[in-house]
């Protein structure tokens, strides 16, 4: 495959991501797609067969940088505390710097009700949910955190966190300062838990 090819189909997936970003996703359609990237609708076409398609790729470039950030995360010879904080700051690191992607988050509701991204982003949140699950409940067998709540509060308390902090960006439009405020809340609430 040519590297026009990746590149023209990454940038059709970027103007998707922005186009849901800007509107919501009610407004993408292969007209206001193909305007986006600056080419016709019957060359979009020959990326992507429908707008359906468009979405999955969307959704699989989500997954994949969390799949990828979960990796990097794991690789580490830090503790079990320690690599969800990581875990957690590159997530708001990651959203800061594509503000974006966000969109995809906001929008998990109208993701869900399409059958063809609903398994993929399914697996995307079973996978975050699974691996900060797995981590709490190692930090606490383990003795670095105490277990005034369970794994599962805690994954609840730290994902309905981030997606307030997601909302509030969105809303105030002001990333520098929910990145600080999200940094701060995290150490504060690790610090919390951490057995002294």
């Amino acid at each position: 495959m040519d590297n026009d090819f990746i590149d023209k189909k990454d940038r059709i997936v970027t103007a998707a991501i922005e186009i849901i970003s800007e509107s919501g996703l009610g407004f993408l359609n292969t007209r206001k797609l193909a305007e986006k990237v600056n080419i016709s609708e019957a060359v979009l076409y020959r990326y992507f067969g429908s707008i359906d398609e468009v979405l999955l790729e969307v959704i699989e470039t989500y997954s994949k940088n969390d799949r990828e950030m979960i990796a990097t995360v794991e690789d580490k010879d830090i503790s079990h505390i320690d690599k969800i904080v990581e875990f957690l700051m590159m997530l708001v690191s990651y959203y800061a710097d594509y503000q974006e992607m966000t969109a995809i988050v906001l929008n998990y509701e109208s993701f869900l009700h399409n059958a063809n991204t609903r398994d993929k982003l399914t697996e995307c949140s079973k996978n975050r949910y699974v691996f900060l699950m797995k981590e709490f409940e190692a930090a606490i067998d383990d003795g670095e955190i105490c277990d005034v709540f369970t794994p599962e509060e805690l994954c609840l308390m730290v994902t309905g966190t981030l997606l307030r902090d997601i909302l509030n960006r969105r809303m105030a439009n002001n990333i520098n300062s929910h990145e600080q405020i999200i940094e701060t809340w995290v150490h504060k609430f690790v610090n919390i838990l951490r057995i002294q």
